[in-house]
């Protein structure tokens, strides 16, 4: 029987995609058996009146080495 863990992430992009995906980059350097990344809530950063970048929250699923 496998164990999963869940981790809480706040992560940053250019679009939502980048934004995961720089995410899910940091968090591999120390988490590994990464299975999905469920996103919880977006956020669109306003400057000069334009969108400038994504805030992404989101939980990262990995199973825990037996």
């Amino acid at each position: 029987m496998s164990v999963a863990k869940v981790i809480e992430i706040i992560c940053e992009g250019d679009t939502i995609e980048n934004a995961l995906k720089n995410g899910i980059k940091d968090v591999t350097k120390t988490v590994k058996n990464v299975k999905q990344i469920n996103v919880k809530h977006v956020e669109a950063i306003v400057n000069k009146n334009k969108i400038a970048s994504f805030r992404v929250n989101a939980n990262v699923t990995f199973v825990v080495d037996n």
